[in-house]
């Protein structure tokens, strides 16, 4: 099994998709580092200060006056009604619930890319590691070794996982090392609060609990690695279903769009909740923030993901080993 893994993995690294998505990732934690930058400055300007008590106090402002507004709907007007708790909470408290800093940018940037952008990287791969031996012709070869189906399909898998667990620390690193040019380096120290549950009353605050950004950055690196793994899961078995790259990549672009913008509309469509990408954004359970359909809580939304997870496995290891190979 380890030749296995070690020649998937050559195979893999051969590809050099590991170093076009590093390439990605850099890219944008450039342009998003620039834009924070940015955004920081306007405000200073805007307000003539770098207090982080008097930001914060212009922002609760600009959230009541948005709620006096009659054009916003009702499910916007209460994500920012729990909004507007928060940031009263966290200034009752004398907490910057954004600390400047890389390990804050880290933590901003792995929350905002756990349900499009790194499943998209993981999809670049996962979608690729069966169908590419129907394309090239070579699966025939692949089969022809004195091991199981089963053991060839498992040893993808690990390569897989492998990758997955590569690219979330690419993107860690990368985020890390080019926002702190700008913000500097430290701030894993700073304290975090989490524990907010959102209710139909609104936002309960009973069980907040304060951390450090290290402890909170390692749940969230958690929490995007399992989804990651959920999608790279189900982007395989389409890998297995269907032989062409291209075909098993689109369906599941269509899938990870459609669920950023399911997550906008579905407050009314209970049943929606039951598909794997209206779960994605476990990140916004530990920072407070509303579910995208009322009941929803972070324990649902992983025992769904798990449910798809398990059924993607199984559905892909039965078809890779009883089907055809012409």
């Amino acid at each position: 099994m380890n030749k296995l893994v070690q020649n998937e993995m050559m195979k893999l690294i051969a590809k050099k998709r590991l170093v076009v998505i590093a390439l990605i990732i850099g890219v944008l934690v450039v342009l998003f580092t620039y834009a924070q930058y940015k955004q920081v400055q306007t405000q200073r300007e805007k307000l003539g200060t770098s207090d982080w008590r008097t930001i914060l106090q212009q922002q609760i402002v600009d959230t009541t006056n948005r709620l006096s507004s009659s054009r916003i709907s009702d499910e916007w007007k209460k994500q920012l009604q729990i909004s507007l708790q928060q940031q009263q909470y966290y200034l009752d408290h004398d907490i910057n619930p954004a600390e400047p800093g890389a390990p804050t940018f880290m933590r901003i940037f792995l929350e905002n890319s756990i349900d499009l952008f790194i499943p998209l990287m993981v999809m670049v791969i996962a979608s690729d590691l069966v169908s590419s031996e129907h394309s090239l012709g070579t699966v025939k070869l692949l089969l022809t070794r004195p091991v199981r189906r089963w053991q060839v399909l498992l040893s993808k898998y690990i390569t897989l996982c492998l990758a997955v667990s590569l690219i979330i620390a690419i993107a860690g690193f990368l985020s890390y090392a080019i926002s702190g040019f700008v913000f500097g380096y430290k701030g894993f120290g700073t304290p975090i609060l989490t524990g907010f549950n959102v209710t139909d009353e609104g936002l309960n605050t009973s069980d907040v609990k304060l951390l450090s950004l290290w402890k909170f950055l390692l749940m969230d690196f958690g929490l995007v690695w399992f989804v990651a793994i959920v999608v790279g899961t189900l982007s395989f078995m389409l890998s297995v279903l269907i032989r062409s790259t291209a075909a098993g990549m689109g369906v599941m672009l269509a899938a990870l769009i459609s669920g950023a913008i399911l997550n906008n509309m579905v407050s009314s469509w209970e049943s929606a909740k039951y598909f794997f990408m209206v779960n994605l954004r476990l990140t916004d359970y530990m920072k407070g923030n509303a579910p995208p359909i009322e009941g929803m809580n972070l324990s649902f939304s992983m025992s769904v993901l798990l449910l798809w997870w398990a059924a993607a496995l199984i559905v892909s290891f039965i078809v890779f080993t009883k089907k055809d190979v012409y």
